[in-house]
């Protein structure tokens, strides 16, 4: 548990790309110490890594369960302990590669394939969870360039590879040398390319930072003060483009003064800007009337864009079968929304005198899943020219989760080669180029304005094209391969 602690906190450094690596090698040097250790032996000491490195990395969700939602401190720390019991068993089934491969000097390369499918996994079953994963990190480390090619799998791929000869190194230095350096100088290289290009005139942009708590969000009279303050930031001065959080407006769409949107939309009008809103939505379904996460945008003399949030949160967003027990002891309303449809098109920006640029909208947590958001920039009708993350994590407090979903914003740049805005209630408020990186942000905990001029790009990498279908494919095939040629079980 010791070395997955380490690891958590050191991610968080501003090498942690690089400094996981040695420590990565650590935790092989730990579960190979013992060549004849039981497989339930080697499992379980996999789960004791993983353990600790997730209780670190998703700590914060006990605030939003304890300190906002009002939780018993008891059932609050040990939902974190089963959520991080649960993530650790696909670190331990990856691991299990070492005892399958142990005696080929093709191990490294299994065990990240390994990672590779248990990884995907976690981000699939029971909706996915793939939070506080190798290949965010990678952001700040040497194998981000890979990401426009093969995605944030083919980083994780890479990270465990490479931990792994980097212990070998005391066996055979110059092979795994050989490989470490070799991987690392050609990840380098491949960053030169790039597969998209600058598109059109720069956009104004502002990105409205409320900083409002969360337990004022379902105060009456303290969501008069939130509505109030972003509907006059946003006519303080136009832009092409205005952005406030997620849920700024934090009340239904039906319950909003109900000259709120339309005095807004007469805005847009007069000054020629486009204005991107979230609040809470309303659908009727087979349910009912049911919630939804929502993201409205209001342009020049055009009908008002919707964009539904498709991958909710599970237990904050919606209650899985059998589980409503759980949400009751919750103090928070409105845990179970009703999801988007997965074809909903891209917000387009109207400029006078010049061609529109569609940005691919993301509410929060659905910045997490860079497949899902590849496959809906691949089939939408209007090609993609950046991307926009609407997100309020006033949920957890003063802890990592901003500069986890940051880190996570910019992974999703690397891959599709398009810059990002991403405007958040309580930061991390920033604008992010193409290749990820961060141009403008505004510090967190304060209540702000990020005024700036933002490049379109067009294109599509090879990631956004084919998704993780191809690092997926070599993976399975790999593994395929190293059971039939060095099966230890």
């Amino acid at each position: 548990m010791g070395l997955g602690s380490l690891l958590a906190g050191a991610t968080e450094l501003p090498y942690g790309g690089w400094i996981q690596i040695p420590i990565l090698s650590l935790v092989w040097l730990q579960l190979t110490t013992n060549p004849s250790s039981k497989l339930s032996e080697h499992f379980a000491s996999g789960i004791v890594f993983g353990i600790g490195y997730f209780a670190i990395s998703l700590w914060w969700l006990y605030i939003s369960m304890h300190d906002v939602g009002g939780m018993n401190s008891l059932l609050s720390g040990a939902a974190v302990l089963i959520l991080s019991t649960y993530m650790a068993l696909f670190f331990s089934a990856a691991s299990l590669a070492i005892p399958a491969f142990k005696r080929s000097k093709f191990t490294g390369v299994l065990l990240g394939s390994s990672w590779v499918i248990m990884e995907f996994l976690r981000g699939y079953i029971f909706t996915g969870f793939p939070w506080a994963g190798f290949a965010e990190s990678q952001v700040n480390g040497p194998f981000a360039p890979i990401a426009p090619l093969l995605g944030g799998l083919a980083c994780t791929f890479l990270v465990i590879w490479i931990s792994w000869e980097l212990l070998q190194t005391k066996r055979q230095a110059f092979l795994s040398g050989a490989i470490i350096i070799c991987a690392i100088v050609s990840t380098q290289l491949i960053g030169l390319m790039s597969f998209t290009k600058p598109f059109g005139e720069p956009i104004t942009v502002r990105l409205i930072q409320g900083n409002f708590e969360q337990s004022l969000k379902f105060n009456p009279a303290a969501i008069s003060e939130q509505i109030h303050f972003y509907s006059s930031q946003i006519k303080s001065r136009p832009a092409n483009l205005i952005i406030i959080p997620e849920t700024a407006f934090p009340w239904p769409q039906n319950k909003l003064p109900p000259e709120l949107l339309s005095d807004l939309q007469d805005y847009s009008n007069l000054s020629s800007s486009n204005l991107l809103l979230g609040l809470v939505g309303e659908v009727t379904s087979d349910q009912g009337m049911q919630y939804t996460n929502r993201a409205i945008g209001l342009s020049p003399n055009a009908l008002p864009y919707e964009y539904d949030k498709v991958h909710l949160v599970p237990f904050g967003e919606f209650i899985p079968p059998g589980f409503h027990w759980f949400v009751k002891a919750f103090n928070v309303p409105l845990s179970d929304f009703a999801r988007g449809n997965l074809d909903q098109p891209a917000f387009s920006i109207i400029r006078k005198n010049q061609d529109a640029v569609h940005a691919a909208i993301t509410i929060c947590y659905e910045d997490v899943f860079g497949g899902e958001l590849a496959n809906r920039i691949r089939k939408n009708s209007e090609p993609a020219n950046f991307l926009i993350n609407l997100t309020n994590l006033a949920w957890f407090g003063q802890s990592q989760a901003p500069t986890q979903q940051l880190r996570l914003s910019q992974l999703r740049s690397l891959e599709t080669g398009l810059p990002a805005l991403r405007a958040t209630n309580t930061g991390i408020t920033s604008v992010l180029g193409p290749d990820g990186k961060v141009l403008q942000s505004l510090p967190e905990l304060t209540q702000a304005n990020l005024r700036t001029e933002v490049q379109a790009y067009s294109g599509k990498t090879p990631f956004v094209t084919w998704g993780n279908l191809p690092i997926l494919g070599i993976s399975c095939l790999l593994l395929i391969w190293g059971f039939i040629r060095y099966r230890r079980f």
